[in-house]
């Protein structure tokens, strides 16, 4: 955690620039904006909803047996799963926003909020480091990409341009120009060695396309001098170095909801008019992205322009939907409400530290090995899931059975760090 730093002299004059912003409409006055901002918490269910549901589509019990919709999509195309990344993203991009707004509330400048963000972004990187390199200690295959290392990066990139520049027109134009420039460099950019994308080779190739070859430049080059470093394909990886690019956009997209909805809970905008204009938003961003596919297809794995403007307007549109069940809503709330959303509440107020405890917890069963009653030495995961679920014969259902009872296990320790008030900040 954060210990505060720096007086009113070091953040006096940022705090009220901040205020000053497009946050807010422009006639409004510094001096007007003293309103308190309120928690936004529609953004914590989101959070929640997100995180158990990558944990659920990462772990199923039966890899040959898991649903249409609980799978990535092999490469052109999306299902329900590869929504589930860029859409913590875009929570990523407002909570920066509810972040820094409140820092610089209590005082901090600039420069110690530029600290801060370095200095988280550190951390994110360093616990991905941590957790790849559990439990087998081996240095020379560490896989330096990740979701946690892409987390790092698009925090880092996106807080960063946040912390210069509220102004909508400005990170419009920051996003326009990362999704156009993309696409430019996936399309038109001539790959050395292959050719031109579209002549040369076909257009977006798993193999022989631009970020492709650009990730297996950078694990050569890190093998050379760091001696180490690999590829989750082998020949290309999800999370590479170009397509970070458009996912910096897609946290963008969400400091864009973020600065709407800062101003809904800070009483400058009706909280109606705000989740009309996110839903709005939310389905011109689907449309676009339907359209652009068909020159730039909606591709996961190279996180294409099109499937930025999807995601993020599917996002969009979940987030203006939780906001109107449970943002401004006077208290206490219903019986039925508090039932619905404690687990998300529970799941997205320690959101790393779940998805954290959910890979330690997959290693250590995965490295843990028994003897079975055939005398064969398996893992524990495997006795896990084919003792308890799989007894009659493995299906889709005894392997979704087996991943949300995984994801019940992994909210036990979140559920503790709830009740004893303990949230870990990275």
């Amino acid at each position: 955690m954060f210990r505060e730093r720096g007086g009113a002299g070091c953040g006096q004059s940022w705090m009220m620039a901040v205020m000053a912003t497009s946050v807010f409409p422009e006639h409004v006055t510094a001096e007007r904006v003293v309103v308190k901002p309120q928690r936004v918490l529609s953004v914590d269910v989101l959070r929640g909803l997100t995180i158990a549901l990558m944990i659920l589509v990462n772990d199923p019990g039966d890899w040959s047996h898991v649903f249409r919709q609980l799978d990535h999509a092999e490469w052109n195309g999306w299902t329900v799963t590869d929504l589930v990344f860029p859409t913590f993203l875009f929570i990523v991009g407002a909570s920066i926003v509810f972040s820094m707004s409140a820092r610089a509330a209590r005082g901090n400048c600039k420069a110690t909020l530029t600290g801060r963000i370095f200095a988280r972004a550190g951390k994110i990187f360093l616990l991905y480091l941590i957790i790849a390199f559990f439990p087998a200690m081996h240095w020379t295959h560490l896989r330096l990409y990740g979701v946690l290392t892409r987390i790092a990066i698009c925090y880092l990139i996106a807080a960063l341009i946040v912390l210069a520049t509220r102004r909508v027109r400005w990170l419009m134009l920051i996003i326009a120009t990362l999704l156009v420039g993309y696409w430019v460099l996936m399309r038109w950019v001539p790959v050395p060695g292959i050719g031109m994308p579209g002549r040369d080779v076909p257009f977006m190739d798993k193999n022989l396309n631009l970020a492709a070859w650009l990730d297996r430049g950078a694990i050569a080059w890190t093998q050379r001098w760091l001696h180490t470093g690999s590829l989750y394909n082998h020949t290309r990886d999800p999370e590479g170095l170009l397509s970070t690019l458009p996912a910096v956009a897609t946290t963008l997209l969400g400091s864009l909801a973020g600065l709407a909805m800062q101003a809904a809970s800070a009483g400058q905008a009706s909280w109606k008019s705000v989740r009309v204009r996110l839903a709005a938003w939310g389905v011109a961003g689907i449309v676009a992205g339907e359209v652009w596919s068909l020159w730039f297809p909606i591709n996961k794995n190279l996180w294409t322009s099109s499937y930025v403007l999807l995601a993020a307007g599917i996002a969009a549109v979940l987030l203006a939907v939780c906001s109107s069940i449970v943002d401004d809503r006077p208290q206490p709330w219903p019986k039925w409400l508090r039932v619905v959303t404690w687990p998300w509440l529970v799941f997205g107020s320690n959101a790393i530290a779940a998805y954290t405890i959910s890979i330690v917890l997959v290693k250590t069963m995965l490295n843990l090995h028994g003897t079975g009653a055939d005398g064969v030495r398996r893992t524990w995961w495997y006795f896990a899931y084919w003792d308890a679920f799989g007894r009659g014969g493995s299906n889709a259902w005894t392997s979704l059975a087996f991943a949300v009872c995984f994801v019940a296990v992994c909210f036990v320790p979140v559920w503790f760090l709830w009740r004893k008030r303990i949230f870990l900040k990275l």
